[in-house]
């Protein structure tokens, strides 16, 4: 059976939908409510596209990876139309939820400035934080399979700093490293750490014994069991930690800057707006944030897939 026209219709209502969340005048919806029943229609009709594209990404297709991409699109386009309809349909107020158009319109507005926040926060406190608690996660870890003591000792402390909000630890590092980035690449480090320590930690004790006792068969130094043996198998659980502090380390720098900061970063912009009622500049922050965050994430996903695709959790997703 030919599907085609109804995914042409299904195709149709989107477009109508979209047409009227971002061309028609503001109230639309309390000038006419009968134009809510498009709303309703175009998640259904969304709903029957990805449906069909998920049948023929399953039927194997020929354009199966433009189809995996097309999925995700549409739900991505369903929220965005939903959110322009509802805030733009009954009017309201910007200072409550601004329309995704002001949103991006704020975004493209002050280029210069979002620019100059996310150099302060990412670049510098971010990254910095990200790298050096990762590492020093990994090298921590990696002494504590050997020793009992470094165990025992550190992993109580390891839940008990998880549990320490991170407005009780920013004030801290501002007064120990300064109103500048360092202290919030301090707080990154302290959030960071533990979730790369116990996940290496895990990894490198899960080698099964079967492993242990052929390296052992081959007269293998402790080196090359690390190399061969150990951190091999311990790779998912590092990727694992890579990608949970991705999310972490931003979190935690836009919080921190909250607490002191020079006049730029992304968490002073959020705050300064926030008292301006300038909603739609704090929005187009929070939107550079996300960005930012989904790139890390995604880079290192991909990151993953290439250095273990030897791997039956990578091998079976493709």
């Amino acid at each position: 059976m030919n599907k085609t026209p109804k995914l042409m219709i299904y195709a149709a209502i989107l477009f109508a939908q979209v047409v009227l969340a971002f061309f028609v005048e503001p109230g639309f919806y309390k000038s006419t409510p009968m134009l809510m029943f498009l709303l309703f229609a175009s998640f259904f009709a969304a709903a029957g596209l990805m449906s069909a594209c998920t049948a023929l990404v399953d039927a194997n297709h020929r354009y199966k990876k433009v189809l995996k991409i097309i999925v995700p699109s549409v739900f991505a386009l369903v929220v965005i139309y939903s959110w322009q309809s509802l805030t733009q349909g009954f009017d309201v107020p910007q200072v409550l939820l601004p329309a995704p158009s002001e949103i991006v319109a704020a975004f493209f507005g002050n280029l210069p400035t979002l620019w100059a926040d996310f150099r302060q926060t990412f670049l510098k406190a971010v990254i910095a934080g990200y790298f050096m608690g990762c590492i020093s996660g990994f090298i921590v870890a990696q002494w504590a399979v050997k020793s009992r003591f470094l165990q025992n000792g550190l992993l109580p402390l390891g839940n008990f700093v998880s549990a320490i909000p991170i407005v009780g630890i920013a004030p801290i590092m501002v007064m120990w490293f300064g109103f500048d980035w360092p202290s919030k690449a301090a707080v990154v480090v302290v959030m960071t750490f533990f979730p790369m320590f116990i996940n290496t930690l895990t990894g490198l004790q899960s080698v099964d014994a079967l492993h242990k006792d052929l390296m052992h068969t081959y007269a293998a130094k402790k080196t090359q069991i690390f190399t061969k043996s150990q951190l091999p198998q311990a790779m998912p659980f590092i990727f694992n930690a890579l990608k949970l502090n991705s999310t972490l380390a931003l979190i935690g720098a836009i919080v921190a800057e909250f607490f002191g900061t020079p006049i730029v970063g992304m968490g002073f912009r959020i705050s300064t707006e926030v008292g301006r009622m300038n909603m739609e500049m704090v929005w187009a922050t929070i939107l550079v944030a996300a960005l930012a965050g989904s790139m890390s994430y995604g880079a290192l996903a991909l990151l993953e897939r290439a250095v273990l695709f030897w791997h039956p959790s990578v091998r079976s997703g493709r």
